[in-house]
């Protein structure tokens, strides 16, 4: 019933307790979930992940925050990006939360990588998972300048984790993006968000965990896994009123139709 649109179960609060976890899953009715890559080093595991369970997928990508890392080249995400399934293109995006003592023109190693995900996901035609913190505005305008703009050729994709303004939602959903909510969407400082939630069209929502992190409420705190999204599902559906089986429905179909088939295709197999 329930998809989990990005989960890390390849770090090491989730790897060991990896039964556990889907026996959790199977009990709450999620029945797939997205394994996110976010380093080289790490897809090999993540992809093993997905060919070794048939409710896994996988993508692959570099996440903002990673330096010290095996820096992508526009191949290295195309030959990975190509292989069975695998799924999406990212963690990808940028990341200024943490600049410390840098500036943001210091960061145009963050906005050059972006750039070589979104070149890779639109020859490959599969969507972009975006991560953007303290950035919409060049995440918004990178995107612009690269052709993502809903049109023929955009790869698209979805806004991960969405903590931004109602105006960077709108901007992201002008560009044929979708929005996913988190177990922060429970939080009860998260109003802000919760307004946000309430005006996303139906057919461009998703629901994740991002575990290990952020589990909603009532585990706030805890370690977060994808047997928690029915959660974010039950929130959404307080604030949309309607059941969250409902909830459930749209957010798997959404889930479906943003990877354009891939996940029932030889792509995927």
């Amino acid at each position: 019933m329930f998809t989990d649109s990005h989960c890390h179960l390849t770090f090491p609060e989730l790897a060991a307790e990896l039964p556990a976890i889907r026996e959790a899953m199977t009990q709450a009715q999620v029945d797939r979930a997205l394994c996110i890559c976010t380093t080289l080093e790490e897809f090999s595991a993540v992809q093993a992940l997905a060919t070794r369970y048939d409710n896994f997928w996988a993508t692959v990508g570099v996440h903002p925050d990673n330096e010290g890392v095996t820096e992508p080249s526009l191949q290295d995400l195309l030959t990975r990006g190509a292989m069975p399934r695998v799924v999406g293109i990212g963690e990808t995006g940028l990341d200024y939360y943490r600049l410390g003592r840098r500036s943001v023109a210091d960061m145009a190693w963050q906005r050059d990588r972006f750039r070589t995900h979104i070149r890779a996901a639109r020859q490959l035609a599969k969507p972009l998972v975006i991560h953007t913190r303290s950035a919409s505005d060049d995440t918004l305008a990178i995107l612009r300048e690269e052709g993502e703009d809903g049109g023929v050729g955009s790869a698209g994709g979805v806004f991960h984790c969405f903590t931004e303004t109602a105006q960077v939602a709108r901007a992201a959903l002008d560009l044929g993006f979708y929005i996913s909510f988190s177990g922060i969407l429970t939080f009860k400082n998260a109003q802000d968000l919760r307004d946000v939630a309430s005006f996303v069209p139906l057919d461009r929502l998703l629901i994740e965990t991002d575990s290990p992190y952020l589990a909603p409420v009532p585990y706030r705190g805890k370690t977060n896994n994808p047997s928690y999204v029915p959660f974010v599902a039950a929130c959404l559906a307080e604030l949309r009123q309607c059941p969250v089986e409902k909830v459930a429905e749209i957010t798997s179909g959404n889930f479906d139709r943003l990877f354009k088939g891939v996940l029932l295709s030889g792509l995927a197999a």
